[in-house]
């Protein structure tokens, strides 16, 4: 859950800066509660809707060997914008591409600079099994 907090924050600076690079073209209230807001719903959205957009296009981006995921972030972005629109408002398509590029560059290097602890599964109370001459096998 603090992981979960934490890349929000992150992905929420990351929406207030490629606002401020792409500033005339994607506009976001003043406060920074709307990036808190608008990175929440590009969370929900790349959770649930992405999924199955990504599965209905998977002929697509098989066969543009993976580029339409852009595409499909952009749709993501332009839905984030329709669903915030008083206070997240996107102009174009292009803008909405332009800003989904932006926000994965911008969230890859704030998360490199904070260098966020992986998500590891703790494997301590797993079962050892041992052969008859003491080697590990599992």
């Amino acid at each position: 859950m603090r992981n979960f907090i934490i890349k929000l924050l992150i992905n929420s600076l990351a929406v207030m800066l490629a606002t401020i690079f792409l500033s005339p073209h994607i506009r976001i209230d003043e406060n920074y509660g709307y990036a808190i807001i608008v990175a929440l719903t590009l969370s929900i959205l790349n959770a649930s809707v992405k999924p199955i957009l990504v599965l209905f296009t998977l002929p697509a981006t098989i066969l543009s060997l993976g580029l339409f995921l852009l595409f499909i972030n952009t749709a993501i972005i332009k839905i984030a914008a329709y669903l915030l629109q008083p206070h997240f408002q996107v102009e174009g398509w292009w803008w909405a591409f332009f800003f989904s590029v932006l926000l994965s560059i911008l969230n890859s290097i704030l998360e490199r600079l904070l260098k966020l602890p992986n998500q590891t599964i703790s494997r301590e109370n797993d079962v050892k099994i041992y052969d008859k001459d003491g080697n590990r096998i599992a």
